[in-house]
């Protein structure tokens, strides 16, 4: 195995609070029906593009969906200073797996969004590369950004290893080809997860070092 590419939103830093916020303030503003945090939860791997197609039932004209679109980015901006954190331990975690492996990110999150966060977490000297949803042709599950980064960088996807929190990234890890790591710190159950029959599971973050480095 060469590479480790990582999901960022509930695997690397705790961005809940900020996405759930953010996106029951656009909703408010924009006059529509609030959806829960579970309902925020449940949708957080895949792009906002996708998930409030879901969260508002594919009614809103281009118009409002657009403008929704944009409450969000605006109101996620404002509040991601102070509510996104990496998850205990996860730099010293990097660390050490940085001198051993290739490190990657594919996320649900735009390219330049995702590396503003990764920049504010201090965690992106420990990455090659990555890649946000506006990189990729197809969202998650799909696999094409695990297929991006490994053209990018001479890799197959049978030399990768996924790791995420949610049911879309162990989707999309298997249908390349990668082994799969389910982290239980992030949005989606145990139960869900396992469903997936992802390769391994990690309870906490150290746990990816007992099971990457063998």
């Amino acid at each position: 195995m060469k590479a480790i590419i990582f999901d960022f939103d509930g695997t690397l830093a705790d961005s809940g609070q900020c996405g759930q916020l953010a996106t029951q303030q656009a909703f408010e503003t924009c006059g529509l029906t609030v959806p829960t945090k579970e309902q925020i939860d449940y949708y957080m791997g895949i792009p906002i593009e996708q998930s409030f197609q879901e969260l508002t039932n594919h009614s809103l004209t281009d118009e409002q969906f657009n403008n929704l679109l944009k409450q969000f980015r605006e109101a996620y901006k404002e509040l991601e200073e102070q509510t996104i954190t990496a998850f205990p331990h996860m730099a010293n975690v990097l660390q050490q797996l940085q001198s051993m492996f290739s490190l990657f990110v594919v996320s649900s999150k735009k390219t330049d969004v995702l590396y503003r966060n990764l920049q504010k977490l201090q965690l992106d000297t420990f990455f090659t590369d990555w890649i946000g949803s506006d990189n990729v042709t197809h969202y998650k599950p799909h696999p094409d950004g695990i297929y991006k980064i490994a053209e990018r960088h001479g890799l197959q996807p049978s030399q990768c290893t996924l790791v995420g929190d949610a049911t879309f990234d162990i989707q999309m890890g298997k249908a390349a080809g990668c082994n799969t790591i389910a982290v239980h710190w992030g949005s989606h159950e145990e139960a869900e997860l396992r469903r997936e029959q992802p390769t391994f599971y990690a309870y906490e973050t150290r746990d990816l070092i007992t099971i990457l480095v063998k």
